[in-house]
């Protein structure tokens, strides 16, 4: 019975939430139908202009480009250009910048406009303060310490009309795309930045406009002198993709910082992805100086190299010819040549050549090893070649490589499908023995999983070493612990 009452009460909270904000919106509106009419009345020096300043004011899209500029698919930046009328408060030039610092929050914000021009009466003794048309729609529109700062600096406020001439040049990259494209298709200006490349990932219905939302992404972000569109998916063995240059210089050699270190690669013909920075930087902050690190699938370095920084000794792979020599080449452009040993092998060769060969000794000291595999569309199925790699017996002290290996999920619950893939790739149970970080959202649907475990001894040590294909149901054989011997 209480339950029941509860759920009442919420359901009628949720009524009269409703309500309320209805009468809310309404009681907007009406204060919005008010102050158009006092606008009308309060800036007018002629009834035809302030009746044209009311309407542009008010108007939902006021700085809209004109219509004639939909359907355009070469950019002709000139007929973008219009007029419209803006609210301005004259101000005596000599309390000019505290006036402007005092209406900062009412002022004009837009792209290559001044806030400040000359007098429309000549006089030099004055200064126009052009104002929002959105914030400002009367002299009563000002905030209670506006006001009083104007009254302060001895500050009509009164409010005049300027015809302000907005050009292409005032628009922002997504108004300039919602005026061409066609109404009530998604516009998009997003895009990853790589270096002075602009890469973005058109939709088919935004392809007949490519040309020119390239150009327009260009003009509107500085240092842009390259947009790129994606022309197909990631190729699963080099992890690139096709591209079409969209506007601009065909360079695709970029030179990017992330968290601290510098990068260059032809992102043309090799994988980087701006948006794992954060990624990269909380994996390395795990690894401390002797480490070692094993990256199996390292592509430029964004792993390798600030490990190698930080004082590890890293042995790098990438299958990728290309991205295996910009890998030595940034490693000598961060200085960690000597600390980064470069492989170009497939990644189960690299598991099963150089870290099969440095392991056994890496078991036995103190500093900690870990193995980045981050191809997320295949390196779960990678774990395999852990299986049986040594074949000596195991100590108590066995320094274990902690592994780090990415995947993809489309499932409900990711952290589960993650586990029960790599689980069942070593042919051992990972439940309670690892942890899952969520990386990111890919897709809709479609996340980016870290899988993060010590590497099990019935999996590193176990005889199976011949069993390339793990079976559905792991029976992991639990090897008795014997009492280590002192090595040293």
């Amino acid at each position: 019975m209480t339950q029941l009452k509860h759920a009442g009460g919420r359901k009628m909270l949720r009524i009269l939430s409703r309500v309320s904000a209805s009468s809310l919106q309404t009681q907007r509106n009406l204060n919005a139908a008010a102050v158009r009419r006092s606008l009308c009345c309060a800036a007018s020096r002629s009834a035809p202009l302030c009746s044209g300043l009311a309407v542009n004011i008010m108007e939902p899209k006021l700085y809209r480009p004109p219509p004639e500029v939909r359907g355009m698919t070469l950019l002709d930046k000139e007929a973008f250009t219009r007029t419209i009328t803006v609210p301005a408060l004259r101000v005596p030039a000599g309390v000019l910048n505290k006036v402007v610092k005092s209406l900062r929050k009412s002022s004009i914000q837009r792209p290559g406009v001044p806030r400040v021009v000359q007098d429309e009466e000549g006089s030099s003794d004055f200064r126009l303060v052009l104002l929002d048309p959105h914030k400002v729609t009367s002299p009563n529109s000002f905030s209670e310490a506006e006001a009083e700062a104007l009254r302060a600096f001895g500050v009509a406020q009164e409010l005049q009309h300027y015809n302000l001439q907005l050009t292409y040049h005032n628009l922002k990259s997504e108004e300039v795309l919602e005026a061409v494209l066609p109404q009530g298709q998604d516009v998009t200006s997003s895009f990853s930045r790589v270096g002075h490349i602009a890469h973005m990932n058109l939709r088919e219905h935004q392809l007949p406009y490519k040309n020119l939302i390239g150009q327009v992404i260009m003009d509107k972000n500085p240092g842009i002198t390259c947009v790129v569109n994606k022309t197909n998916v990631i190729h699963s063995t080099y992890r690139n993709f096709k591209m079409e240059v969209l506007a601009g210089e065909e360079n695709m050699v970029a030179k990017v910082k992330e968290n601290g270190v510098t990068y260059e690669f032809d992102f043309s013909r090799v994988y980087w992805n701006p948006r794992l920075s954060t990624e990269h930087q909380r994996v390395v902050q795990l690894i401390k100086r002797g480490d070692t690190v094993f990256d199996v699938f390292a592509g430029v370095g964004p792993f390798a190299i600030p490990a190698a920084r930080l004082g590890a000794n890293v042995l790098a792979n990438d299958l990728n010819p290309e991205s295996y020599r910009w890998l030595q080449h940034n490693c000598k452009l961060g200085k960690v040549e000597k600390k980064v040993r470069t492989f170009n092998l497939d990644g189960r060769a690299f598991v099963q050549g150089p870290v099969k060969q440095e392991l056994p000794a890496l078991l036995k000291e103190k500093a900690a090893v870990h193995v980045v595999m981050n191809l997320p569309a295949l390196a779960l199925e990678f774990l395999d070649a852990f299986r049986g790699l040594l074949h000596q017996e195991p100590s108590c002290e066995e320094n274990l490589p902690t592994v780090h290996c990415y995947g993809f999920s489309k499932e409900g619950d990711p952290e589960t499908d993650v586990v029960k893939r790599a689980s069942r790739s070593l042919g051992f149970p990972l439940e309670n023995r690892c942890s899952v970080h969520f990386v990111r959202n890919v897709a809709p649907n479609k996340d980016m999983m870290c899988v993060r475990f010590t590497l099990p001894k019935e999996v590193l040590f176990s005889g199976d070493h011949e069993q390339t294909e793990p079976s559905e149901e792991p029976a992991p054989k639990r090897q008795k612990c014997e009492e280590a011997k002192d090595s040293m």
